[in-house]
């Protein structure tokens, strides 16, 4: 007879969870390292009351946002190789609705996050109940179907034994290369309270195995044929190089073949910046030498990258005549991308079969391609050293120079994190990525608000790293709450905060499209009725003081430098606050190397929208379809 144990559902969700693992190469960690938490009438009587009966068990981290939650999961998520996460419980109402952004953002990184919103009663001895949503023509609906679209995998946990094969399911997404992402199990607040008899094997450990599936030998030859018969071939390094830790057969592979390496704005840090094969970033945010090889290569080896717009400069990057791809990846829907020729598989099982073959037939790039790229990267980090460059270090920085003062303090253990703004085109172009996770710009999703927050788990999920979180005044306006739980926490994370009056990034693109910086700047109302007065006075290193943060303002370059060196030896949670030039006034970054398509007003009398219609169309007739 098989034996059981009588729990309520949000015990055995807590006990069934504490006992999960995932194993990968032979190391064996825990699925779900944590569970962050806010408490409302929806969870705090069921997983609330089941956190403290198994406190022992799973640890538990109180945050003050749920969106801010989930990207604190998102970030110990990737930091940890995508094999550990941490599951995120809400109330019902308001607490479960703020998921969405971050379970968008988990999903359209391939990012694991288990979610655990509270939901109205399954049972419905009153209806309507505080905060729920009345649907006519649904009475099963909730609030918590928005996480729907957003989640990998949904259920609702409409009776206790529903459970069981419903957490079975979450478990294998979150643990799967192709398909992890958000998974959401929504929890009615009767039933997490309801008790139920659970057999024991529910709550024996289980381990998932991680695969690393190899490329299909037919698929394989032909992948060795197109790279032996290009002339021109460039390697497009996204984010799958991390996830599959495929970093050291990236290395072997360029070393082997010689074929330069470009990277999206997940997979920097691929290569190392000094690399000999590494030519940085490429499309719309990349350098101006990737993006020249990007337009001249007659084969684009994509290795483990989504090919979004900003990477293919909205279709006009990769113009080279009877240019081809061959994707490598282990999502079959990405390894088809572009009409491309997939080569289905892990990303280091896949880079290391390449690898051997091609090293058997002897094959590198001719040598002039190697002096060719060679020569343009040396001429590009020129152009980096004078964006990093300060002559007078009395003087108010600029962004770039801001990221040199930073550049010139790090070494291979620091982690810099961002997500929006100006900032991650500075940081794509320039940034010297000194180790394979130095580089945590989230781009997938752009969310402003992520970065701190992120931190906060990058730091739990390595505590000897310096982790710093770079934050314009926008994106710390949107989420600045999650300074109060890494002072809660002591979890010592850098904040080098920028003040540069407005959405710098937006503000540039809305001049270049003919929207003339309209509603981009943090101003007072002028005259005329527009936000182009006197800057707001709003002291952003006061608000990071009043969450419990120890801040430095730096004034200068000077001020900067020396500034981000105490942070850098600070054990406590600690802000840089600086105020930079804005690109109007002094010398930017280089400018976009490709173009972005952001469509222009067809129709308008304002001289700088037509003019901006008129070079939009011309870009326009560069895009080209791979068929």
């Amino acid at each position: 007879m098989t034996s059981t144990t009588r729990l309520t559902v949000a015990q055995a969700l807590v006990r069934f969870l504490s006992a999960q693992y995932t194993e990968r190469d032979g190391v064996r960690q825990r699925l779900i390292g944590a569970t962050w938490g806010i408490f409302g009438h929806g969870n705090v009587a069921g997983i609330g009351q089941a956190l403290v009966e198994y406190g022992e068990a799973m640890p538990y981290h109180q945050g003050r946002n749920e969106q801010a939650m989930v990207h604190a999961a998102v970030g110990y998520a990737r930091q940890s190789n995508r094999l550990s996460t941490h599951a995120v419980t809400t109330s019902i109402g308001p607490g479960a609705t703020n998921l969405v952004t971050g379970a968008a953002l988990a999903t359209i990184n391939h990012l694991p996050v288990l979610l655990l919103p509270g939901d109205i009663f399954a049972t419905r001895p009153a209806d309507p109940v505080l905060q729920q949503l009345e649907v006519p023509y649904a009475g099963d609906m909730s609030v918590n179907d928005c996480l729907r679209p957003v989640s990998k995998y949904f259920d609702r946990i409409t009776r206790p034994e529903a459970l069981i094969p419903s957490a079975l399911h979450a478990m294998r997404v979150l643990t799967d290369p192709v398909e992890t992402g958000a998974v959401t199990l929504a929890l009615p607040q009767d039933v997490q309270a309801e008790a139920y008899d659970w057999p024991d094997e529910f709550f024996a450990e289980r381990v998932w195995a991680v695969r690393r599936p190899g490329a299909d030998p037919t698929e394989l030859a032909e992948a060795v044929r197109m790279i032996r018969d290009a002339r021109r071939p460039l390697v497009i390094a996204g984010g799958g190089v991390h996830h599959s830790r495929a970093e050291e057969a990236l290395a072997e592979f360029a070393e082997v073949t010689r074929i330069p390496v470009a990277c999206t704005q997940a997979g920097k840090g691929s290569l190392r910046h000094d690399h000999p094969q590494d030519v940085g970033g490429v499309g719309h945010t990349g350098t101006a030498t990737a993006d020249e090889l990007a337009r001249t290569a007659d084969l684009v080896i994509g290795v483990g990258t989504r090919y979004t717009d900003f990477t293919t400069a909205s279709g006009t990057l990769f113009t080279g005549e009877g240019v081809r791809f061959l994707n490598l990846n282990v999502a079959p829907y990405d390894g088809h991308k572009l009409a491309g020729m997939p080569l289905i598989a892990d990303a280091r099982t896949g880079l290391e079969e390449l690898t051997e073959r091609l090293e058997m037939h002897d094959h590198r790039v001719a040598g002039s391609y190697v002096t060719e790229y060679t020569e343009d990267k040396e001429r590009w980090e020129q152009r980096v050293d004078a964006c990093y460059e300060a002559d007078e270090p009395d003087v108010r920085p600029t962004q770039p120079q801001v990221l040199g003062a930073l550049d010139a303090i790090v070494d291979e253990s620091d982690v810099i994190i961002n997500a929006a703004g100006s900032l991650p085109g500075d940081l794509h172009k320039l940034w010297r990525a000194r180790s394979r996770d130095q580089y945590h710009v989230e781009y997938g999703y752009s969310c402003m608000g992520y970065e701190i927050p992120a931190a906060i788990g990058v730091k739990m999920a390595a505590p000897e790293r310096n982790v710093w979180a770079l934050v314009g005044d926008g994106t710390y306006l949107m989420m600045p709450t999650e300074i109060v739980t890494a002072v809660q926490e002591g979890v010592a994370i850098k904040v080098l905060l920028v003040q540069n009056h407005g959405y710098a990034s937006i503000g540039g693109l809305s001049e270049e499209t003919g929207a003339e910086r309209f509603g981009t700047a943090y101003r007072h109302r002028a005259a005329d009725g527009t936000f182009t007065g006197a800057p707001l006075p709003v002291d952003l290193a006061a608000s990071a003081a009043c969450l419990g943060m120890r801040v430095l303002r730096a004034k200068t370059v000077r001020d900067l430098r020396e500034a981000l060196a105490e942070a850098r030896a600070a054990d406590t949670p600690t802000c840089v606050y600086v105020e930079t030039e804005t690109a109007d006034t002094v010398s930017g970054p280089p400018p976009a190397q490709a173009w972005w398509d952001v469509p222009v007003a067809e129709t308008a009398t304002r001289p700088s929208a037509v003019k901006a219609r008129e070079l939009y169309e011309r870009h326009v007739s560069t895009r080209r379809r791979h068929l």
